[in-house]
């Protein structure tokens, strides 16, 4: 039984398709849409069809961007020798806040995971072993999630980089700042101890 007209059905769907959108949620926004006047509603819909048109990967980085090489990628100021790899556009502004990486990025948009198709051909790294081969790097920083996708794509990808005279790191694990060592699963205390340093 329909609860509502055929297109307000048809917009708290579409919401509903979001990530992290639950049914009661879309419906929330559906109607908050229709509350909207016409010219916001319009103006909203434009911004994301703009979105669409305009934004495409970086041809040296992968990372989304609205020109053809990204604001990072031709920043003369960064170090090309030193590539940081993430899984998502999102993981390279999380990298850009804390102000302490100078290199460039590649975005894989995605890790291998079986359960889901996705194998290394569905992700870009076929375009990282490009950059590697091509330019002048000296270190590859692997910062995957450490689950259990960003783990066998690090791994992956570090056997792809092994013929390449190429450092390869990864990001280190350990305890949050501010956590308490008897909530900390044995897992990334195991981590942390392993990726202890000298003080």
């Amino acid at each position: 039984m329909q609860f509502f007209a055929p297109p307000v059905e048809r917009l708290i769907e579409e919401f509903a398709k979001l990530p992290g959108i639950g049914q009661k949620t879309a419906q929330r926004l559906a109607f908050h849409v229709l509350d909207m006047p016409k010219e916001d509603a319009e103006r909203f819909a434009e911004a994301i069809l703009k979105a669409k048109r305009e934004v495409f990967t970086c041809k040296v980085c992968q990372n989304l961007t609205d020109s053809e090489v990204c604001p990072i990628c031709s920043n003369p100021t960064r170090d090309r020798g030193e590539i940081c790899v993430v899984a998502d556009p999102r993981d390279v502004i999380a990298f850009e806040r804390t102000r302490e990486f100078h290199g460039l990025y590649h975005v894989l948009h995605g890790t291998i995971s079986p359960l889901n198709h996705v194998g290394p051909d569905d992700i870009r790294i076929r375009e990282l072993l490009q950059r590697v081969a091509d330019e002048d790097v000296h270190e590859v920083i692997i910062a995957t999630n450490p689950d259990t996708e960003g783990e066998a794509t690090a791994m992956y990808i570090s056997r792809l980089l092994r013929p390449f005279e190429v450092r390869v790191t990864r990001l280190a694990y350990g305890i949050p700042v501010g956590g308490h060592l008897e909530f900390i699963d044995e897992v990334t205390l195991m981590r942390a101890l392993e990726g202890r340093r000298e003080i």
